[in-house]
């Protein structure tokens, strides 16, 4: 009897921490939705009428809601043209084309309502009613009816270039896992499929005037020309245009593999495996390199319609330029004085042929420059500030950073970056009762330059100074190097230490600092790792109150805020591989499109989960996105025959290292390259663990009124699940006794969370003693094991915070 209790109260446990938020189940959110009581019940037959003409396309979309109402409810609707007054569905559409290849005749705009007697959907474009199918969709759900809510809905995106980055170079992926992702962005009413087709690791784009690429430097897997126009359709179809990508002048070496004679430096190449950031550069200085262009881009314009080119153009190394003594020749003849000023030339070259061959010009941060025109888009990979400075500059732009869905972080970091930059941080006139305190940072990385910068606190100081005062902080910011001002929710301050977290181009980070005189020391908890901190206060002048300098950003108005285009959610694919990609991109990559699409002012992070996780299910069903699948498949693979059960219970205790902390680690320990097997039990795991995120929403809760309640009950009932499970786990450890270590530590984190538990439920409180000792529990769990983190560490970690110390 209480194994049964035990079962139906952790059976139920998701469904009462994910209460429902009050809105329908729909991502992204449209901008305006009206409900209704009661319900439109539709039959299997669809009535319907158009305003406007039916075109070959409006069939095909239609045919392809059809298909999808199927997959969701089993039900087989047939469409039926009628006249207006018997119809059962209204569509209205002015142009009834497919999506065009310029982005500025873009329309996604449309109109939904559901009555008691029928559908009525109207636009100005197909595009827009493919978006209002979408929609219309998600309100039919999969609950095996054809009853349909009734609601008005006014919608459009709020960013027109809302793109998918896909790639194909590091791991290649076949169509078929291709065209899933297109069927899920459609889903997500993106708009842009970003195809990586070239990159150090491989060229996967079929040539006829230059076939070496893909025989030579492709390892054989590269997509054809018939693949690719098949693709292009495919996505037109479901109202999605394909940017394909060609890196030039770096991210060249399998140019250089087929082509040496057109590199800075002689050679010889071969086939890299490597990951990371190579030498290997075209040469600028020889004009058959713009031949190789011209010819390039006349067969991709051939094959994708739409009117952008993405050129890359980051992270080139000019060791190879520097080197070249006929490149430093050409510069010196042309006037130009640095290696920035070469790629500039070279991208003007670029940006003329573009031109001949009816086509614009993207590429990342590095291509801006002045000498280059402001109808060139601007691709941040650097941040907010890079955004900022190009439309600062005139330049149109789009921003990455903070959507790379192959560094695994919670859903809610990506919800909250916005592709429009905050406003500069300024402080200014101190007050007299004001004082500043500044602290210089480093955190060393296993891969790359230690992460550094300063961090301020600003105190206010009340009373009368003769008498005695209490002093508050009341201000914090922050200034990584490099980047500009941010300010910092304070959490817990005192002349001893201070806890403080930010959101960065890391992930969110928690600093938590001990201050030792004029020595800093402690640790950030980037996303779920930890890194080292040390520091030391930076001696100013008191009287003065100076802030340290920061990186200048322009303040934006609404005219250079008009310049930002949207954002685009990336899959680089270092640790992704054809068994992993949904597992990595969904339900995540559905968070990221809502910010693209809905208000801004659209924020509860709480709602954003429910409807996700509501929407991940209907996909699966809908488009067959796999991301649960292919998860059970690589647990199932780890327990061999063993039940998969007890894995899939063991992994609610853990996560993947957020941020680059995986790459960091292969590199640092192993060979950080292809080479690299994606087959352990952290390639299994999703970036979020959401069960636990659901567990510590309820712990959160209670802690805020402790008492012996059903939230008391199913949180005691899941600790005693996972502790219990630990044994069930061991014919599982007998295939993978690497994982002993995560299973020692997650039942140390497991028994302390059930101490500390009851210990509060009593009112008893803590020693420092006992609370020190928990702490180095916490930051043991948190330290990388198998590219691992034990994430319950953060509900142990909420437990503890809830006590007070004796």
């Amino acid at each position: 009897m209480k194994r049964c209790l035990l079962f139906i109260v952790v059976a139920l446990f998701p469904l009462l921490a994910t209460a429902n938020s009050g809105q329908l189940a729909l991502v992204p959110y449209p901008q305006s939705v009206v409900e209704q009581q009661g319900q439109l019940v539709m039959n299997e037959q669809w009535l319907f009428a158009a305003d406007g003409k039916v075109t070959k396309d409006l069939n095909v979309t239609l045919d392809l809601f059809a298909d999808r109402v199927k997959a969701q409810t089993g039900k087989t609707i047939r469409w039926k043209k009628t006249s207006e007054k018997k119809s059962r569905v209204l569509i209205r559409i002015k142009n009834a084309a497919p999506l065009s290849s310029s982005v500025a005749q873009w329309d996604e705009s449309y109109q939904l309502t559901v009555n008691a007697d029928r559908i009525e959907l109207s636009a100005a474009q197909l595009a827009g009613a493919q978006r209002g199918l979408e929609t219309l969709l998600q309100l039919i759900g999969t609950n095996g009816q054809l009853a349909i809510p009734l609601v008005t809905i006014n919608d459009f995106p709020r960013f027109k270039w809302r793109g998918l980055l896909l790639d194909t170079s590091r791991h290649f992926f076949s169509v078929d896992t291709i065209k899933r992702q297109i069927d899920a962005m459609a889903v997500a009413k993106y708009n842009i499929f970003h195809w990586h087709l070239t990159d150090d690791q491989g060229w996967r784009f079929e040539s006829k005037r230059y076939p070496k690429l893909h025989t030579l430097a492709s390892d054989g897997e590269y997509y054809t020309r018939a693949q690719m126009r098949d693709v292009v359709a495919y996505a037109r179809a479901r109202g999605i245009q394909v940017l394909p990508e060609i890196d030039m002048p770096g991210h060249a070496s399998a140019i250089a593999v087929a082509y040496p004679e057109l590199m800075s430096a002689p050679g010889p190449y071969a086939m890299e495996y490597r990951w990371g950031v190579h030498k290997p550069t075209l040469n600028p200085a020889n004009e058959n390199v713009y031949k190789f262009a011209d010819a390039i881009f006349k067969e991709v314009a051939d094959i994708f319609p739409f009117e952008y080119i993405h050129i890359g153009g980051d992270e080139v190394d000019p060791e190879h330029w520097n080197t070249n003594p006929s490149i430093q020749a050409f510069m010196k003849a042309e006037g130009l004085k640095n290696h920035r000023a070469l790629q500039a030339y070279f991208n003007q070259r670029l940006q003329a042929l573009l031109e001949k061959h009816q086509r614009k010009m993207i590429g990342w941060d590095e291509i801006q420059h002045p000498d280059l025109p402001n109808n060139i888009v601007i691709h941040s990979w650097r941040g907010p500030d890079g955004v900022s400075d190009a439309v600062s500059h005139g330049f149109q732009s789009v921003l990455s950073t903070g959507y790379y869905l192959d560094q695994p972080q919670a859903a809610a970091y990506h919800y909250r970056n916005d592709p429009i930059p905050s406003a500069p941080v300024v402080i200014e006139n101190i007050s007299a009762n004001e004082t500043i305190t500044t602290w210089r940072f480093e955190m060393p990385r296993k891969r790359g330059k230690p992460v550094t910068g300063t961090f301020t606190l600003i105190k206010s100081r009340s009373g009368d100074k003769n008498i005695g005062s209490d002093e508050k902080t009341i201000h914090g910011v922050i200034d990584f190097t490099g980047k500009s001002r941010r300010d910092v929710l304070l959490k817990n301050i005192s002349d001893a230490g201070a806890r403080f977290s930010v959101d960065t181009w890391m992930g969110p980070v928690e600093f938590y600092v001990n201050f030792l005189g004029n020595k800093l020391q402690g640790r950030a908890l980037v996303g779920n790792t930890p890194y080292s901190v040390s520091g030391e206060k930076v001696v100013t002048d008191v009287a003065q109150k100076q802030l340290p300098k920061t990186e200048s950003v322009a303040h934006l108005g609404a005219q250079q805020e008009a310049l930002v285009l949207g954002g685009e959610a990336a899959l680089w694919a270092e640790i992704v591989n054809e068994q992993s990609i949904d597992v990595r991109l969904w339900p995540r990559a559905f968070v990221v499109a809502e910010r693209l699409w809905s208000a801004r002012e659209l924020q509860d992070e709480n709602s954003m989960y429910v409807r996700v996780n509501s929407i991940a299910l209907l996909a699966e069903k809908s488009v067959g996105l796999q991301h649960r699948l292919q998860q059970d498949r690589a647990l199932q693979t780890l327990a061999g025959k063993n039940n998969i059960a007890p894995v899939k219970i063991f992994a609610e205790l853990l996560e993947p290292a957020h941020y680059y902390h995986r790459q960091h680690e292969k590199s640092a320990y192993e060979t950080y390259s292809k080479q690299d097997p994606l087959n352990r039990l952290v390639d299994a795991l999703p970036a979020e663990n959401e069960n636990l995120r659901q567990f510590n929403q309820r712990l959160s809760r209670w802690l805020a009124n402790p008492q012996n309640n059903a939230d008391y009950a199913a949180l005691n009932a899941q600790l005693q699940l996972w502790k219990n499970n630990l044994d069930n786990l061991k014919p599982v450890l007998l295939l993978n006794p690497q994982w002993q270590s995560l299973v020692e530590k997650s039942n140390s984190v497991v028994d302390s969370s059930m101490r500390l538990l009851a210990l509060r439920m009593s009112g008893a409180g803590l020693s420092a003693a006992e609370r020190a000792q928990v702490e180095a529990l916490i930051w043991q769990a948190r330290t990388l094991d198998q590219e691992l983190v034990i994430a319950a560490a953060v509900s142990l970690e909420l437990i503890l915070d809830s006590f007070t110390t004796f």
